[in-house]
């Protein structure tokens, strides 16, 4: 623990080797706004497009290429009798700081799909958010969708490829693709932020999908295309998780791109979704259902697709590190059930620490 200060002090993780580098920065922006300086020391921790782990008083305004100053290359350590951050400094590694929990702000591949909560795990500190299993299940829609039906949970039809199958038998997989009927979304599986994804209408366009998102992943999904709204509800906490009002997106695009996400920044959120009380009922049990039967801790955004035509809803994805920006859903659905940004950080830091403690029970001598 951090012993020099009544202030917790927090490791702010962020940037990363992934598409989705960023969308960690804009949302680690969001989350360093709202931490009140009075209960946080704050240390900033980027990672380069490389991998390359860096720190310093501005390193989100470096890595964002707001700042040109040179910044302190560092090892975080997985060594638990060595914990803390360690600078390189003439090939010697010296130890530069500890902290009393990490805030990984990190979305995708690297950051969102159990490697960084793994080292976080080996080196015993506290940590913001879900665990190896759950980010794991979380971030592979293919894994995820198998869980999904095991638990009797609504998921729309869908089939996994790998990306050797898309360069030496495409003609085969567009066969099975289509046996799920036009459109289809083509999606790579351990992605998030719409990055990859495609909505196609014919061969032509599922060819392209296909190689697309072969660029971001070894496997990828491929979903049959549901006339659907698009309605995500905000879970929060550990072993009693709850769920906030459900929100609806309103994509400025055909569907809820990358581009309308961040590009844009003119897709509609609607807070409260204007849905049936029976089906935001049905969603929020659901959701819960859902992140709970993946382990997931801390929080998660709960994605449904609800069918313009039918009324039935399936579940799209869980989202185990939510985008934090300013125009993200998590944040704001919280902020509609009455737990503003601010405090929605503080709670995450509380069941950071709950979840830390809960693990340090397990005996682990026998």
């Amino acid at each position: 623990m951090n012993t020099n200060s009544s202030k917790l002090k927090l490791a702010l993780i962020f940037g990363g080797r992934s598409g989705e580098h960023e969308v960690s920065l804009n949302s680690a922006k969001s989350v360093l706004a709202a931490l009140d300086m009075d209960k946080y020391d704050v240390l900033q921790i980027g990672i380069t497009h490389d991998g390359a782990w860096m720190t310093g008083e501005n390193a989100l305004d470096v890595l964002s290429g707001e700042l040109q100053e040179e910044l302190e290359p560092v090892i975080f350590s997985p060594d638990p009798t060595q914990k803390g951050l360690y600078a390189i400094r003439n090939t010697q590694h010296e130890p530069l700081s500890d902290f009393d929990v990490v805030f990984p702000v990190m979305h995708g591949t690297y950051g969102e799909d159990g490697t960084m909560q793994g080292l976080l795990e080996l080196a015993d500190v506290a940590y913001v958010g879900v665990g190896v299993t759950g980010a794991a299940v979380g971030m592979d829609k293919g894994i995820f969708k198998d869980v999904m039906l095991a638990n009797n949970i609504p998921v729309v039809d869908g089939v996994l490829v790998l990306r050797a199958e898309i360069e030496n038998e495409m003609d085969a997989v567009i066969e099975e693709v289509e046996k799920l009927g036009y459109p289809v979304f083509v999606k790579p599986a351990n992605m998030g932020s719409s990055v990859g994804v495609s909505k196609c209408d014919n061969r032509s366009s599922l060819s392209e999908g296909l190689l697309e998102a072969a660029q971001y992943d070894r496997r990828i999904l491929v979903e049959h295309g549901v006339n659907a709204r698009e309605i995500e509800i905000a879970v929060l906490g550990n072993d009693n998780p709850e769920a906030s009002v459900p929100g609806e997106v309103k994509p400025s695009r055909e569907f809820y791109s990358y581009e309308s996400k961040y590009v844009d920044g003119t897709s509609g959120l609607m807070i409260p979704a204007p849905i049936p009380e029976k089906t935001a009922e049905a969603m929020r049990k659901i959701a819960v259902q859902a992140y709970k039967a993946i382990d997931c801790a801390g929080m998660a955004r709960v994605d449904f697709l609800l069918d313009k035509e039918s009324g039935e809803f399936y579940l799209n994805e869980v989202n185990t590190i939510p985008g934090f920006t300013e125009i993200s859903m998590y944040p704001k659905l919280w902020d509609a059930s009455g737990l503003p940004y601010p405090k929605l950080i503080d709670r995450l830091v509380e069941l950071a620490l709950e979840r830390k403690a809960e693990r340090d029970r397990i005996k682990r001598r026998y």
